[in-house]
């Protein structure tokens, strides 16, 4: 079922929809929103602010794709759980008052066990991402990030596979937990002469995916 039934059932319920155009936001962490969001396409980035300031980020997410899920199912407004930056050219969204939204849920059983499915993934991939953070150093981080990039965003071209996006250096700290780009500029270096990767267009092109590989099943 998946994805392709919610937006299905959105676009049945005649969902309004809403599009933002690239580095804006839709949603701050903190504050009070009234409202269910739906990436419909585009990418987005979700990042929270630490207590010293730094922003850490959490994920990207391509469409479709549910955003702002979390928090109880009956209050009007709930603070949002997260930053969600449009990371495309363009964004759209699906926007639903979130009491109406639960009723649709709680209406169709098809709808819930999806929503219950999408619970279960994001704690396991938070917990998988934490995992990562805590048995890798920040070569591993990095490696393997930009190894859970390809599902993403990656397309086969001769010599590699080709992430085909833009991933800034200070993206990659926010997202390994790195202080400063400097290190993440040192460790892609690194990285670069070990014929890992290279770069093209300011794109990232994975020479040896078996390399990034074994910091996923460390």
């Amino acid at each position: 079922m998946g994805s392709n039934y919610l937006i299905k059932f959105l676009e049945e319920k005649e969902a309004p929809t809403i599009t933002k155009k690239r580095h804006t936001y839709l949603t701050y962490y903190g504050l009070e929103q009234q409202d269910t969001y739906v990436l419909k396409e585009g990418v987005i980035k979700t990042s929270i602010i630490l207590r010293d300031g730094r922003e850490f980020n959490i994920s990207y997410i391509k469409g479709p794709d549910i955003i702002s899920l979390l928090k109880d199912e009956v209050s009007q407004y709930t603070s949002a759980p997260f930053n969600v930056r449009i990371e495309s050219e363009t964004a759209t969204f699906y926007r639903i008052p979130r009491v109406l939204f639960w009723e649709y849920v709680n209406q169709d059983s098809k709808l819930q066990d999806y929503v219950n499915s999408y619970y279960r993934n994001k704690l396991a991939e938070a917990i998988f991402r934490q995992q990562l953070m805590t048995m890798n150093g920040k070569n591993g981080a990095v490696c393997a990030f930009i190894y859970q990039l390809i599902p993403l965003f990656g397309r086969k071209v001769n010599n590699g596979i080709l992430i085909d996006f833009q991933v800034t250096n200070d993206d990659i700290a926010g997202f390994c937990g790195i202080s400063t780009r400097n290190s993440v500029n040192r460790i892609l270096r690194g990285l670069r002469e070990e014929n890992v990767i290279t770069m093209v267009n300011q794109k990232i092109v994975v020479l040896d995916k078996d390399y990034l590989k074994q910091f996923i099943q460390a």
